[in-house]
């Protein structure tokens, strides 16, 4: 019987929410400034229709001139920064927990989308983004003759 090595900090993403907060904190104290925001990711859903994907990720506090688009080689990338806000004097924080920083998804998408004319929308701190299909992918309904012989 082999032997296997017990590594169970090795993924914190499976951690419960509690734990994770937690080792947030101490990281954030072991950090070189004390005040290092913990790094973040903006959640994302995706949908499929029959005509597009729609991708709409939470991006509350970025403005759009620090968001970039990109879609190459079949990846489409969206990058980002939530710009700390700067210290007013005279006050002090008794809790962050809203995280800053820059952040980056990548998204494989399929050679069906029509690149030329995706689409990007910035409302309310919800960046949609719209990759049509091309003609050739949408579904088509084909009626079968059939004959009485």
């Amino acid at each position: 019987m082999a032997t296997v090595r017990f590594a169970p900090f090795v993924n914190t993403e499976d951690f419960p929410t509690g734990l994770r907060h937690f080792q947030d904190s101490i990281n954030r104290l072991l950090s070189d400034d004390g005040i290092q925001a913990r790094p973040w990711s903006p959640a994302v859903d995706i949908v499929e229709t029959e005509n597009e994907l729609v991708l709409k990720a939470d991006v509350p506090g970025v403005e759009l001139k620090d968001i970039d688009i990109q879609l190459e080689n079949g990846t489409l990338t969206v990058k980002g920064e939530r710009k700390l806000e700067k210290e007013e004097k005279g006050k002090g924080f008794h809790r962050m927990e809203r995280s800053y920083g820059s952040f980056v998804r990548y998204f494989t998408v399929s050679d069906t989308v029509d690149a030329e004319h995706v689409k990007a929308d910035y409302q309310a701190g919800v960046l949609t983004i719209t990759l049509p299909k091309k003609e050739i992918a949408k579904p088509k309904a084909i009626k079968v003759q059939v004959s009485n012989n």
